[in-house]
């Protein structure tokens, strides 16, 4: 009796390894700027239902050791009271990616989306079905939509840091998830004629051929470069210049794409530490390369000069 007990837990825990979801998500919902008039428990309820979601549903089809989930943070800032139980306000959405052979953890994803409206009354269910994205409150079904899109991204990012256009099935999903968005007039950030900087766009980008460049850079960034740090610094460095190189090609191609500028997003001082290092020459052709693809930093990267 005792063999078949412990039998049994040992097949309960191999199935719950097998199901071990991917992310290890922090989430954080912020109201400083509600009014006093809203009851903050509701938010503190919102809170809980998307860490759950979050980090209890199965986001693939693939079993992930718990030192393999991805570190990620999600912090919605509700920022505006619509009325009706609706709100207005900003996701921020930060993922890394732990470097090989090191305890370090490079950024991989460091966004802010400023269209976050959505509906909430307390203990609402937080659903999400990919094949029915809209569901029957377009404003309730819009929080969990632009979660789920997010949480595809990090995966498209994560999977394909690893492989070679790793991530192409979870850019896939964001896609569809973009084109069967939820639809009311209170709702932006899904359609192309918005902005040049939201969720469309950046699905877009990350699924067009045009911008398939994105995909060899992300590559060699991580598994031919900060990945190879440890075993050799000088080959490391390689790697990361030849994904600078598609960076500088891509923008020469497709002048001030989104795509280029969330890549680099959070990477400035990561990429000033990789550099300061090198010999004279990778440092001149790096902080060549970053002044012209990353302006916004532009005077951080003199130092290399």
């Amino acid at each position: 009796m005792l063999k078949k007990t412990v039998l049994f837990v040992a097949m309960v825990f191999l199935l719950q390894t097998a199901r071990s979801q991917e992310l290890q998500a922090k989430l954080t919902v912020l109201t400083s700027k509600i009014s006093t008039n809203v009851d903050k428990k509701i938010f503190q309820t919102l809170q809980t239902a998307l860490v759950n979601f979050v980090n209890n549903r199965k986001w693939t089809k693939d079993a992930f050791q718990s030192n393999e989930k991805i570190q990620c943070n999600f912090l919605l800032n509700v920022e505006q009271e619509l009325g009706n139980n609706m709100y207005k306000g900003s996701l921020t959405v930060q993922a890394a990616r732990p470097i090989f052979n090191s305890s370090y953890d490079s950024p991989l994803i460091n966004f802010i989306d400023d269209n976050v409206v959505f509906r909430y009354q307390e203990f609402q269910p937080v659903e999400f079905n990919e094949n029915r994205v809209q569901g029957n409150d377009p404003t309730v079904a819009n929080l969990p939509a632009i979660m789920a899109y997010y949480i595809n991204i990090i995966l498209g990012l994560d999977y394909g840091s690893f492989a070679l256009r790793g991530g192409d099935t979870y850019f896939q999903k964001a896609w569809n998830i973009v084109n069967n968005a939820p639809e009311n007039r209170d709702i932006t950030g899904w359609r192309s004629y918005e902005s040049q900087r939201n969720r469309y766009w950046l699905a877009e980008n990350l699924n067009n051929n045009r911008y398939a460049l994105i995909h060899d850079a992300l590559y060699s960034y991580y598994r031919s470069g900060m990945d190879l740090f440890y075993e050799n610094e000088d080959e490391a460095r390689n790697g990361i210049l030849n994904s600078l190189n598609f960076l500088n090609t891509l923008n020469k191609e497709n002048p001030n794409s989104m795509i280029l500028q969330f890549f680099l997003q959070g990477k400035s001082s990561e990429l000033i530490k990789v550099f300061s290092r090198a010999d004279k020459d990778k440092k001149t052709r790096a902080a060549d390369i970053l002044a012209k693809i990353d302006i916004t930093n532009g005077n951080a990267y003199k130092e290399l000069r």
